[in-house]
């Protein structure tokens, strides 16, 4: 058996109806996983689910809408996805939220809270919700996309960027919570990708221009990119790999 081979395998992937979270779907769906595509919009979940479908065969996808500001709407979603597919083998919490881009001291308190419910709070509610199934079978692999705005203050992104630290620790103590059971839970600290999330920064050619300049590999990454990622920790290769963060920035933090 290979070890990136997912094949029986059913994964739950949050904010997966575009970007990163769609190319992690994706690529868990190449290495024979069953995905659950989800957001809060259930049409472009709907499209998503169809597209997999089509390459790999009815029943590989499976939409279902869900808001992670809503602990039911996720309730629902792995209730739903255990009457589908079966018991929950991989998480990746990818959605989050960024109402306020400009100084800490200019957010609103609606604003932060928003973004510490989405960006974490959320995140716990999901790994609650698949610890018992995972538990019961001692099995299971809980990924976290953060960022590395996580690592460094931010004159732009300060309330994100506490929230994506707050995940790496949030990562770490269900690690060690949960190492006995045989779950490991991992993070990944994505740099700039081409998203939506960037795209106010990718279209100004001169803060583009900077950001390259400071990226060894000198190019933007592309969702694929945290994919390959998401499959290694969500995969026997990564079996003897839990509580760390995987910085995947074309070497800016280098």
């Amino acid at each position: 058996m290979s070890l990136f081979d997912l094949g029986g395998k059913v994964a739950i992937i949050t904010g997966s109806s575009r970007g990163i979270g769609r190319g992690i779907a994706e690529e868990l769906a190449r290495h024979g996983a069953r995905v659950v595509i989800s957001s809060r919009d259930q049409q472009a979940c709907d499209e998503v689910a169809a597209a997999i479908n089509a390459e790999h065969g009815v029943g590989r996808a499976l939409a279902i809408a869900a808001s992670i500001s809503s602990k039911t709407a996720l309730e629902t979603l792995f209730a739903c996805t255990r009457d589908s597919f079966g018991a929950i083998d991989i998480l990746v919490c990818n959605a989050a939220s960024n109402p306020h881009a400009g100084s800490l001291d200019g957010i609103s308190d609606e604003q932060f809270r928003k973004i510490l419910d989405n960006n974490i709070l959320s995140n716990h509610w999901l790994i609650q919700l698949a610890l018992p199934q995972m538990r019961e079978r001692r099995d299971g692999a809980i990924v976290i996309i953060s960022s590395t705005a996580g690592l460094r203050g931010s004159l732009q992104l300060g309330g994100y960027a506490i929230s994506k630290a707050a995940d790496f620790q949030l990562t770490r103590n269900y690690a060690v919570e949960n190492g006995p059971h045989n779950i490991r839970v991992n993070a990944i600290a994505p740099g700039l990708v081409r998203t939506d999330f960037a795209r106010t920064l990718l279209e100004d050619g001169e803060r583009l221009d900077t950001a390259l300049a400071r990226t060894p590999l000198r190019r933007v990454g592309d969702p694929r990119d945290i994919a390959g990622a998401a499959v290694y920790l969500a995969s026997p290769a990564a079996s003897w790999m839990t509580g760390q963060v995987m910085v995947v920035d074309g070497g800016v933090t280098a």
